[in-house]
């Protein structure tokens, strides 16, 4: 049994979006599901949009996703001298011709066809034919190289996604497989890479469709094997449109800067169009044992950022307590907060996490045990009031003994509440305005554990002095 061999070609003109790195994921499971090849390729043909920034955030986008290929990455332009061997392999053959048509020609034939309501294609003037005679090459003209596609029949193959597709050979026109300078055309260095790597199953989008049965006519006129297709629909917005930036179809770096797990997004793309009953959690290693082809679904995904966040959540929860801290400690790092003069860092991510659903969120909350923290005029005028004063200094002047715990904090609270005629919250929100500048925190005598005796007695000395 041929191993199966998949393959990921983004084009470097641009970030890893969602989209691309769905399509990744999806050729990178298949693979290791049956214990085959993953082949990373740059399609970096379009010399005036590629870039080395745009090859280098597919990388990274890849290295954090954890997708990592067994063969590449391969570059197309490293392959020129093997598509124009090809490409003189099939002159000879004559499975591809010599065109000179020129591109105003070319326009004049488009402008006529479009005038009689017909589909615009090259009518095939420098096509070799039996009994055909052609003209002399116009001097000075540089030809194009066409593929001769076959005239009659159908081109069709089984989707994997959406089932049997088929296209009339006539609705096809000879497609150009060589520019006249010579470099060679997408549809065709895509063919010679695939027969080249022993591809089997190519997943990719379905905006690939079309170029679907002018790739088989190629492959089968290179006498190679053709691969299985799979095309997998687009994904849409939160509001049912095409995904664009404002709700999804940014960087996947993006994520990671934004505080998403790599495990969060991983699990969430996984369910972008393909599922495994009703399962909506899974590691990685359950999603490679279970993906197949048949339960990727034909209809358009739709891209959800609350259950993207939801899922974040779950994950954040999953880490161990030392990596967590680890991670949080990283991006207050960057922000350029000293961690020395505040509580165990592992201590305050622990009292947050399950409020928090990135690690953006989670580096926002306990950034209040080591920075200053001067709470908003609006937020102290709300809960700041008059008759909480004497109970907060009260509270503050008896911290001095109590025992440093959480359960002694929490009755001394409670002592205060009873003693001053006040309700809960009528202590308990100034408190944590005052020490956080947050009106929503964890448990308050939790938060004043944390934050130690001294802080939180100098915290409370100004305001109710």
């Amino acid at each position: 049994m041929t191993s199966v061999r998949t393959r990921f070609a983004p084009s470097p003109t641009g970030f890893l979006h969602i989209g691309g790195a769905r399509t990744a994921l999806f050729a990178w499971a298949y693979a290791r599901r049956h214990g085959g090849q993953f082949i990373l390729r740059i399609e970096d043909t379009d010399v005036a949009r590629s870039t080395p920034e745009a090859v280098q955030a597919i990388l990274d986008g890849m290295n954090w996703l954890g997708l990592a290929h067994d063969e590449g990455p391969f570059y197309q332009m490293q392959r020129m001298d093997r598509y124009k061997a090809v490409i003189a392999d099939m002159l000879a053959a004559g499975t591809a011709y010599h065109c000179y048509t020129t591109r105003e020609e070319l326009d004049a034939l488009r402008a006529e066809q479009e005038a009689r309501k017909e589909k615009p294609r090259y009518d095939g003037h420098w096509r070799p034919e039996p009994g055909k005679v052609l003209p002399a090459p116009p001097a000075g003209v540089p030809p194009v190289v066409r593929f001769r596609n076959p005239k009659d029949g159908v081109v069709g193959w089984d989707d994997q996604v959406k089932g049997r597709i088929e296209f009339a050979n006539a609705e096809l026109d000879d497609l150009i497989i060589a520019r006249a300078d010579g470099t060679p055309t997408y549809n065709f260095c895509v063919c010679v890479d695939d027969w080249d790597m022993r591809i089997t199953h190519v997943i990719r989008g379905d905006d690939h469709v079309n170029n679907t049965p002018r790739q088989i006519n190629i492959l089968k006129a290179l006498g190679a094997e053709v691969p299985t297709y799979a095309h997998l629909s687009m994904i849409l917005g939160d509001d049912g449109t095409k995904l664009s930036k404002r709700h999804g179809a940014v960087s996947v770096m993006q994520y990671d800067d934004d505080g998403y797990l790599p495990a969060a997004v991983i699990n969430y793309l996984a369910r972008l169009g393909w599922s495994h009953g009703d399962d909506e959690v899974f590691s990685r290693e359950q999603f490679v044992a279970w993906f197949d082809l048949d339960h990727i679904t034909a209809s358009a995904a739709q891209f959800n950022t609350e259950k993207l966040l939801w899922l974040n959540q779950y994950y954040l929860k999953q880490v161990p307590a030392p990596e967590l801290a680890a991670l949080v400690g990283a991006r207050l790092g960057a922000r350029g907060v000293d961690l020395s003069g505040g509580p165990d860092l592992e201590k305050a991510v622990a009292l947050y996490v399950d409020r928090s659903n990135t690690l953006n969120v989670l580096a926002d909350a306990v950034e209040v045990f080591y920075v200053p923290v001067s709470p908003a005029p609006e937020l102290l005028a709300q809960h700041l009031s008059d008759e909480a004063r004497p109970a907060l200094a009260d509270f503050a002047t008896s911290l001095a003994t109590v025992p440093w715990e959480t359960a002694a904090i929490a009755a001394l609270i409670k002592e205060m509440v009873a003693r001053h005629g006040l309700k809960m919250p009528k202590l308990a929100m100034p408190l944590r305005v005052l020490l956080t500048g947050q009106a929503q925190t964890p448990s308050v005598d939790a938060v004043i554990e944390l934050l130690g005796r001294e802080r939180v007695r100098e915290k409370l000395a100004a305001p109710t002095a």
